[in-house]
This record gives structure tokens, sequence and C-alpha cells, in this order.
């Protein structure tokens, strides 16, 4: 196995950023509006099978998209894709969590339950903060 060239691939694939955290306006780390700084995932994977699990909904979309221009024609996917751009705007204020239904169904993933519907509970949520801080900054008043 040439492990110079799976190297290279991880190294091209994944950006890897500095190990200083984004810092705000002042240089200091605004962990208010993107949290606490991990060094955890500014490292690339450990393992080659890490970015395929990482792209796997994005790779399903590819595959399904390529299958249904195959089938139907152009314009099958790319009404599909408009449908998932609308319902992926649909949202609920900065800092409350969005289920996203209307993704889901369109994807066909709501009658599958999942480990992220399981552990990904709001109520354990790390990103919290000021709610009218994180409104003004989504509506670029500050």
């Amino acid at each position: 196995m040439n492990t110079r060239g799976l190297r290279s691939q991880l190294k091209d694939s994944v950006p890897v950023t500095g190990l200083c955290p984004q810092t705000g306006a002042y240089g200091v780390p605004d962990t208010l509006r993107k949290g606490f700084s991990s060094v955890k995932n500014e490292l690339v994977p450990s393992h080659p099978l890490e970015l395929s699990e990482k792209n796997f909904q994005l790779n399903q979309d590819k595959m399904n998209f390529s299958t249904l221009r195959n089938i139907q024609g152009l314009h099958a996917p790319l009404k599909l894709q408009m449908e998932y751009r609308a319902a992926k705007q649909i949202q609920r204020l900065p800092f409350l969590q969005s289920s996203n239904v209307a993704l889901d169904t369109l994807r066909g993933n709501d009658d599958s339950i999942g480990f992220e519907d399981i552990l990904n509970d709001p109520a354990q949520s790390e990103v919290m903060g000021e709610p009218h801080m994180m409104v003004e900054h989504k509506l670029g008043l500050l």
C-alpha cells in the first residue's frame, strides 16, 4: 500500500486549520458564538473510512441524483435539489435546535431511527448563548 499517496490524499481532502482557535474582532476567541474550540476537531482523520463516513449523506445524494438522472432525465434531480435547498432554509431561531423534518422526509430518513436521533438531544447541547445576541448576529446587526 502506498502510504505516501494516502497521506497526501487525506491532506488534500481535509482542510487543516491552524492550531489557534478562530478569533473575533479583538484577537480573542469568540466562544459565545462559535463555542469552545477543540483540538480534536482540527486534527486529520485517524482512519481512512472516517472521511467516507463523514461524507456519507453527500455521497448518497450524489448517487441518487445520478440514478435519477439516468432514469428520468435532467429535470428530476434539479427539481429534487431545489426542494432540498428550500427545506434546508426552513429553520427556527438561531438559538433553538431545528429538527429538519421536511428534509428528512424528502430524503426518506423520516421512518428510520439512527444514532443521531438518540444522542442528539438539544438539552445536552454545548452551544448555547444569549438569544438576543445570536439573533442580532444572524441578522447582521452586531
